[in-house]
């Protein structure tokens, strides 16, 4: 469990530095003007030449990657509500990297996301393990077992 959390938690370090670094790309290119052919190309071929979106893009698919795994050995009941935790991990690296201004109302959308993330934890703590009984633990299967009826 712990080592589950250890690679979701850096997976939402990834997330929220793609975010960061995906927001400044798209920064530097600049807003459209228009949403005509020639605009919507400039914009294009800006992104697909701008380093700092491709490490962005680098940083989204660790994250991808990770949460793929996580999905492989995890309830997704579990997981994916957790993944709401990279909305706080951005609010702190928009703040810190970016320079942005969070209202104390966004603050307390992320109090919220980390209470919530909290119950989730606890539910998977707190879930009942099947219980075997002594006859099922000393049980050991036949070593031939007869085929299926014709």
């Amino acid at each position: 469990m712990v080592k589950l959390l250890s690679i979701l938690l850096v997976g939402l370090v990834c997330e929220s530095a793609g975010v960061v670094l995906l927001k400044k790309g798209i920064t530097q290119i600049g807003d459209m003007h228009s949403v005509t052919f020639g605009e919507v190309l400039r914009v294009v071929r800006s992104g697909l030449t701008s380093q700092t979106i491709w490490l962005g893009i680098f940083f989204e698919a660790l994250f991808f990657v990770g949460l793929l795994f996580l999905m492989s050995k995890s309830d997704i009941s579990f997981l994916w509500p957790l993944t709401g935790l990279s909305f706080v991990c951005s609010t702190f690296a928009a703040m810190w990297f970016l320079g942005e201004y969070v209202s104390p109302t966004r603050w307390l959308g992320v109090a919220f996301i980390v209470l919530g993330a909290g119950f989730i934890s606890y539910s998977e703590h707190a879930k009942e393990k099947p219980v075997l009984s002594p006859a099922a633990l000393n049980q050991t299967p036949p070593a031939n077992p007869a085929p299926p009826p014709a």
